[in-house]
């Protein structure tokens, strides 16, 4: 996992319609930043597509930058190209930027496993937190609230580290380009 105080690892990327978006953009008067690695295919990701999208919503509205990426090979995955990423932005109202990963470089720069996979960082670009949505799985009966990243952004907001107890997000694993996969799988 990417190491807590880790500066956020810039990128530029283009979303599903073409337009080009950076990092260092979208969070440049943002009180944190919100990076979600997410797709179309897992049912993880599904179990939660309503719910991230409110959560979303609510913390834009608070100051935080929020975007998405899919770093999964489309080509192995059809259901993660970008038109059915354009789907799912309109299907479930996302208000943040859905940006492909083709090389899957920031994927590994922010040494990311699964999606989905949550990162927080503070107002100075710090990671803060990267861990779960909350202990809701597909199939488990447990409601989705998004406490965990909840209370994480809650304490960024208020200018407080969140709990360094942190859990790892559970999810499928990012569908590397075969040759591609990273060396901290290794």
């Amino acid at each position: 996992m990417l190491p807590l105080g880790t500066r956020a690892p810039d990128f530029t990327l283009a979303d599903a319609h073409g337009a080009r978006i950076s990092l260092r953009t979208l969070a440049a008067d943002a009180s944190g930043t919100l990076v979600i690695f997410m797709c179309n295919h897992c049912p993880y990701v599904k179990h939660l597509k309503a719910a991230l999208a409110d959560l979303a919503r609510e913390y834009q509205q608070r100051g935080v930058a929020v975007v998405g990426i899919n770093a999964n090979d489309a080509v192995t995955h059809p259901e993660d190209r970008p038109d059915e990423m354009v789907r799912d932005l309109e299907r479930f109202g996302y208000t943040f930027p859905y940006l492909i990963d083709s090389t899957q470089e920031v994927a590994k720069a922010y040494r990311a496993a699964c999606t989905p996979d949550f990162y927080v960082f503070d107002r100075e670009l710090k990671l803060v937190y990267r861990g779960q949505f909350d202990d809701s799985r597909p199939g488990n009966e447990k409601p989705i609230t998004g406490a965990d990243l909840r209370a994480a952004l809650d304490a960024t907001l208020a200018g407080r580290r969140p709990s360094p107890d942190q859990v790892p997000s559970a999810g499928c694993n990012i569908k590397w380009t075969p040759g591609n996969e990273p060396e901290y799988f290794g």
